[in-house]
């Protein structure tokens, strides 16, 4: 047993190294603009309102950097302003390595969350798992657009996985609803299940946001509640190649952009109804942690816009299902995690596509495009009913799978509970 578990920790060792080089060979580190650490374009944008705010000027009026709109609530300034206070280069190291921060703390947590306590042994494997997750594309845009979509999951993680009793249940959630207001899906999770002191927490906690707001920014906060909230196209054209929502799916599958509205609402509808669904079976099978994953994907899939960046939340699924590989009491299961796991990686794999010939990016010119994500491919046709659009099918088959494995059973196969017989961890 001791040997076993030291080859499994040497072997996700070697598997962090690979992915380390891997990452290289997708785009390499030293390449100008496209090279993982050489943009940060939107964490330029988010210091950027703030100095905005801090001069005096109009947020949701101003063109920063030039051409672009700032698109989050008016709280957000707060958060963004230290980094103001910065210089680029200081806030991108602090901000980038944040963001590592963060993914060893949501890989840990979800570990925790499946009974796994954190020892050395699976802090290698969390670490190697931090590498593995940057090869996916939503990571990779993570890192290499500043964004801040992982500090929002790592927030309602370690919110909504304590007790219930907690009195402060709930908040931290609210709270990254003020920020960016995706997260408030989970009240509905949480109103499903009648827990009503987690529910008032988030709205509580999005409450305080917009007081807080009015009081420093009146002016903006107005604004943005009685008008900029209502832009969807603000944040960009729904046909957008990366726009991974049903919408952009709609947009993009028939070339518009203008897709139905009724269409998409119908299609977001089934969407939310089959995520909470699932979402509230996987809680009531002592699946926790899965059940906050599904509702995090289906508040990327119900969006009118989001990006792969806003589909952080493969990361805690991607913990799922390297947890049951190992936890696995039969052959059978471990083949299937493991196998679910890599086909995982191979669709949200940062695939690279370099278009050659100049580019203009924010005003800067490039000498070609260097584009990571499955939905950049278009090279075979009959296949781009997914490639347009792979992630909305990653929470289909999440949510399907959940449903077919966990309706039927009185436990889940995957019982964390099989860990105390496994041995891996002690």
């Amino acid at each position: 047993m001791v040997a076993r578990r030291t080859l499994i920790v040497a072997g996700f060792g070697a598997l962090g190294v690979l992915a380390v080089y891997v990452q290289h060979l997708i785009i390499g580190y030293d390449v100008p603009f496209w090279g993982l650490f050489d943009n940060q374009l939107d964490l330029d944008v988010y210091r950027a309102g703030a100095r905005t705010v801090l001069d005096g000027g109009r947020l949701y009026d101003a063109k920063l950097l030039g051409q672009m709109d700032y698109t989050y609530a008016p709280v957000s300034v707060v958060v963004f302003t230290p980094f103001a206070w910065m210089s680029f280069l200081a806030a991108r190291i602090v901000w980038t390595a944040a963001i590592f921060v963060a993914l060893y703390f949501v890989i840990t947590l979800s570990f925790r969350a499946l009974g796994r306590p954190i020892t050395p042994r699976l802090r290698v494997i969390a670490v190697s798992l931090v590498l593995v997750a940057a090869l996916l594309e939503p990571v990779r845009s993570t890192i290499w657009f500043g964004q801040v979509n992982i500090f929002l999951m790592a927030v309602i993680l370690w919110d909504l996985l304590r007790a219930d009793r907690s009195r402060l249940h709930g908040i931290g959630t609210g709270i990254a609803a003020g920020v960016k207001l995706t997260p408030l899906i989970f009240v509905l999770y949480l109103l499903v299940q009648r827990r009503w002191r987690a529910a008032i927490g988030v709205i509580v906690g999005f409450v305080g946001t917009i007081v807080a707001a009015f009081v420093v920014l009146p002016r903006d906060s107005w604004q943005y509640w009685t008008g900029t909230f209502f832009d969807s196209n603000r944040v960009g054209v729904p046909d957008t190649v990366g726009n991974q929502s049903i919408r952009g799916a709609l947009a993009n599958y028939f070339r518009t952009d203008s897709p139905s509205t009724g269409a998409w609402l119908v299609l977001a509808l089934l969407a939310m109804g089959l995520g909470l669904w699932a979402a509230v079976v996987a809680h009531r099978r002592c699946q926790e942690l899965l059940a906050l994953t599904l509702v995090g994907m289906t508040s990327c899939a119900v969006s009118p816009m989001s990006w792969g960046h806003h589909w952080v939340w493969v990361v805690p699924l991607g913990v799922i299902l390297v947890h049951h590989a190992l936890a696995a009491r039969t052959r059978l299961i471990a083949v299937a995690a493991t196998t679910a796991a890599v086909a995982l990686l191979l669709v949200t794999f940062a695939w690279r596509t370099v278009i050659d010939g100049p580019m203009t990016f924010v005003g800067e010119t490039h000498p070609d495009a260097r584009y990571t994500g499955l939905f950049f491919k278009h090279g075979i046709e009959w296949l781009r009913w997914f490639t347009l659009d792979p992630y909305n099918w990653v929470f289909v088959v999440a949510a399907v799978t959940t449903l077919v494995i966990l309706v039927p059973a009185r436990m889940s196969v995957f019982d964390s509970r099989a860990l105390a017989e496994d041995g891996y961890h002690s």
